[in-house]
């Protein structure tokens, strides 16, 4: 797999009420700038989107956002990051967050979270891409998401193979090497009918 040069954040514009997830974001945000990774993310300055910005701005880090012009002001576009970039809608926005990345990782987040990572898995699924998708899962906020994959599996919705390739943990730096050392199905393995 290419070296992962940029990583796409999906997080929450909420903090959440437990302190480890302002925590996680932060170590998110930080670990990635001290390994020399742009951030790319959706462009909020509040929430989880806001602590992970910053604190990898604070380790020295670039940060690119890409907030929808009618979003900016909702979710207070982030003015200090290292670049800005304004679209028209949430799939210009999603679209640029997919092409500028090497990777994604989810962290707590509410349902624009749950809509970002589940629409990258779709294109993984359909061959669009074939780079890590990962879940930081955080006092295990994503066990019931992931009992559901498992579920969708089981029930013959999605492949066995789709299902292990899901990255998963709770500690950022184990994420990351994780992703690091993914290795995408084959592409007739990929492209079978019976694994979609």
């Amino acid at each position: 797999m290419p070296e992962m040069k940029a990583v796409c954040v999906f997080c929450g514009s909420r903090a959440g009420d437990l302190p480890e997830y302002a925590e996680a974001a932060r170590s998110m945000g930080a670990l990635l700038a001290r390994q020399g990774k742009t951030v790319v993310y959706g462009g909020g300055r509040v929430g989880m989107m806001g602590e992970m910005a910053d604190a990898a701005l604070e380790a020295g880090g670039k940060v690119v956002g890409i907030i929808p012009d009618f979003l900016k002001a909702r979710e207070v576009g982030h003015m200090e990051i290292t670049e800005l970039i304004v679209v028209s809608s949430m799939h210009e926005r999603k679209m640029k967050l997919a092409g500028m990345s090497d990777g994604f990782i989810a962290m707590p987040g509410g349902i624009g979270t749950m809509d970002e990572v589940c629409e990258i898995l779709t294109w993984r699924q359909l061959g669009l891409h074939q780079k890590p998708v990962a879940f930081l899962n955080t006092e295990g906020y994503y066990d019931k998401f992931l009992d559901w994959f498992e579920f969708m599996a089981k029930e013959g919705f999605y492949s066995e193979n789709h299902l292990n390739q899901l990255i998963v943990s709770d500690d950022p730096e184990e994420l990351i090497r994780l992703m690091e050392s993914f290795e995408p199905m084959s592409e007739s393995l990929h492209m079978r009918p019976e694994q979609t």
